[in-house]
């Protein structure tokens, strides 16, 4: 069967009742949403409903049960995951005002897929960010041990593992899911075959999660959706990173933009940036010792001298003879990031979502993406951290969510913030 019957198949299939359903449950009016930041991802394919799952079993058993089709096996569960992304997504982009910006967290081994099928509903996909944390564990496999169990052969315990007893299930958690519990006893290679492969394992220790930053298109010029709809830019000012230092970019022309020659000593500014802060970047950090200690220590003096003309970058040629201006300073260069750090007590109680986001974080992307006093849609509302923080910046929300025991989480979490909006 060629592959374009084969997606035909599926695409016939889910689009009966169960798939219909599953996505069109979002609803809205067109246009009547002004930002989202969807804290969700899907490193396997996750479907919304039980007719829709079954389906899908239904279907791959019967492609392979001959192993008619050799390759398609390992791909079809990612043909499948980016073609639900796209579903919602354009369920997303249908609801969402022109200019509208669109968040989604995804995992380092499915992000293409979470950022295709973004992109193929229609969405720009703008930039990426990275949130980089502390906290994650590995999920490696030990491949000494497995070639040990295939053997049939019991290892020797010669210890225990400190990090890992420490570990809680259904606390410890990253962007992967849920720390399930995992033996903390130390054993020794058994076979000679396992001694070789002793120290191996399948996987590394998650310590970031790539943001899609997606914008639906503009109507018009950005001036233009901006007047008229509100929404096309980002938040600069809002979300530069606080300093006590004085920042310099040098010397440069005063006008639209920055132009690096035909500059008169009158038209010349003093090199100040924004007393507000620093340019907001793509990066974004939780502030522990484990991610800081990553960052260099830089130490820069205070410039001097004059820029060498002939020099050409991407906005243009350097005209030269233009005197270097600035204040040095020195630090770590986690300083040049927003640093997002969560509180002990901010998961709240009996709260086991898997991938619960610092309030901080999404505080910061909602506050970047979303025009004040604007509406906040979160399609995958979970514990509920997307919501309160749009509650926090003084905006409205949307949120669905359709497991029950997170919807319940949630709305014990959000109620105090509904609450003490009210009242303000």
């Amino acid at each position: 069967m060629a592959e374009a019957k084969i997606r035909n198949a599926i695409e016939e299939m889910i689009g009966q009742n169960a798939g219909e359903k599953s996505i069109k449950e979002i609803g809205g009016d067109a246009e009547s949403v002004e930002s989202i930041a969807g804290a969700k991802k899907y490193n396997a394919i996750t479907l919304s409903h039980t007719e829709r799952q079954a389906i899908m079993r239904w279907i791959t058993s019967l492609l392979f049960a001959t192993d008619a089709i050799p390759g398609v096996r390992g791909n079809l569960r990612n043909f499948l995951m980016q073609e639900f992304h796209q579903q919602w997504a354009e369920e997303v982009l249908r609801v969402l005002k022109p200019g509208g910006y669109l968040l989604a967290f995804g995992g380092t081994r499915t992000y293409h897929r979470l950022a295709s099928g973004i992109e193929d509903a229609g969405f720009e996909i703008r930039d990426q960010i990275g949130w980089t944390y502390g906290g994650g564990f590995p999920k490696s496999l030990d491949v000494s041990k497995a070639i040990d169990k295939a053997a049939g052969v019991e290892r020797k315990i010669i210890g225990f593992d400190p990090v890992v007893a420490k570990r809680t299930p259904g606390v410890n958690t990253n962007s992967y899911g849920d720390y399930k519990g995992q033996n903390d006893d130390i054993t020794a290679p058994a076979t000679d075959e396992a001694k070789q492969w002793d120290g191996w394992g399948t996987a590394l220790k998650p310590a970031w999660e790539p943001i899609v930053v997606a914008r639906k298109p503009l109507n018009g010029t950005v001036a233009e959706n901006v007047l008229r709809w509100g929404t096309g830019g980002l938040n600069v000012d809002g979300c530069r990173i606080p300093t006590d230092e004085k920042l310099s970019f040098g010397s440069r022309k005063i006008g639209d933009g920055i132009k690096y020659n035909d500059i008169s000593p009158e038209r010349m500014t003093e090199g100040i940036q924004n007393n507000a802060g620093r340019f907001p970047a793509n990066l974004i950090h939780d502030g522990s010792d484990e991610v800081l200690a990553l960052f260099p220590k830089t130490t820069s003096g205070k410039p001097c001298g004059t820029k060498a003309g002939g020099q050409g970058n991407a906005y243009g040629e350097f005209g030269g003879g233009i005197p270097v201006t600035g204040i040095g300073d020195t630090g770590s260069a986690a300083r040049f990031f927003y640093c997002a750090k969560a509180s002990p007590a901010e998961r709240g109680e009996n709260n086991n979502h898997p991938t619960v986001k610092p309030i901080a974080l999404m505080r910061y992307l909602v506050r970047l993406v979303c025009p004040p006093k604007g509406i906040v849609l979160e399609p995958y509302l979970g514990s509920g951290t997307t919501a309160i923080a749009a509650l926090q910046e003084g905006m409205s929300f949307v949120g669905f969510e359709k497991k029950q025991e997170y919807a319940d989480i949630a709305r014990a979490r959000i109620m105090p913030h509904l609450a003490q909006k009210r009242l303000c």
